[in-house]
C-alpha cells in the first residue's frame, strides 16, 4: 500500500485508531523496525546456522504475537498507511512460499531468472480479508519445517548458487537465506512495535479475547 500522509495514525490502549501526524523519520521506523537489511559481506557456517535458528523460531513467535491480538485488532495497520496486522500474516505466507520455489529453482536450474508478485494487490484480494490468520501460521509452520530440511543438507558449494531477483539482482542463496530470515523478524517486529503503540499488554489483550 502506498503512505497517504494525510491518513496518518496512533493507537490507544483500547486499540481504536486516532488520527495523528507522523514524521518521514518515525513512519521509517514503524516501517522497518530492525532497520534495513545490512548484507554479511562474507558468510560463512556459523552465518547459515544462526539464519536457520531464526527461521526454526518465526512461527512461533509469530503465533505468539497474533495470539496477544483481538479479532478486532488484527483489522488495525501496523502503520499510518500501511496494512493491518492480519495482512502482514498472509503476506509472510505467500513471500516465503514463494521464496522457498524461488531457492529450489536456483539448487535445480542454472541461474534462473526468479518469478515474483504485486504484494500490494495481492494484500487486497479477499483471501486477505477472509481468511483466519491460523491458516497462515499453519502454512507457515509446515513451510519452514520443509525448508530447513533442506538447508541443514545443503553443501558450501550448493549455498553459492545463484538467480536473478526482479528486485534485488543477482544473489546467491547465502543471500537469500539471509533476507529470508531477516523478513520474517522484519514482519513480526512490525507488529510488537504495533502492539506497543497501541500500549496494550499481553495480559490486556488475553483479557480482551477473553471478554
Amino acid at each position: 500500500m502506498a503512505d497517504d500522509p494525510s491518513n496518518d495514525k496512533q493507537f490507544n490502549a483500547s486499540g481504536k485508531s486516532e488520527f495523528q501526524r507522523v514524521s518521514e523519520e518515525e513512519l521509517e521506523r514503524m516501517r522497518f523496525p530492525l532497520g534495513r537489511l545490512v548484507p554479511a559481506s562474507h558468510p560463512g557456517p556459523e552465518d547459515r546456522q544462526r539464519w536457520m535458528q531464526d527461521i526454526a523460531g518465526i512461527a512461533g513467535t509469530l503465533r505468539s504475537e497474533v495470539g496477544q491480538l483481538t479479532s478486532e485488532q488484527l483489522l488495525l495497520p501496523y502503520r499510518p498507511g500501511g496494512w493491518n496486522a492480519l495482512q502482514v500474516v498472509h503476506h509472510l505466507a505467500d513471500s516465503d512460499f514463494n521464496a522457498f520455489i524461488r531457492f529450489k529453482r536456483a539448487l535445480t536450474e542454472e541461474a534462473p531468472l526468479a518469478g515474483t508478485f504485486r504484494e500490494d494487490a495481492f494484500a487486497e484480494l479477499a483471501d486477505y480479508r477472509d481468511t483466519p490468520a491460523e491458516v497462515s501460521l499453519f502454512l507457515l509452520d509446515a513451510l519452514y519445517k520443509r525448508f530447513l530440511a533442506l538447508l541443514r543438507r545443503m553443501t558450501a558449494e550448493q549455498f553459492q548458487r545463484t538467480f536473478t531477483s526482479p528486485s534485488h539482482g543477482l544473489m546467491t542463496l547465502d543471500q537469500a537465506v539471509e533476507r529470508f530470515a531477516w523478513h520474517g523478524r522484519h514482519h513480526i517486529a512490525q507488529l510488537q512495535g504495533m502492539r506497543t503503540r497501541m500500549g496494550l499488554s499481553p495480559a490486556i489483550a488475553e483479557n480482551q479475547a477473553q471478554a
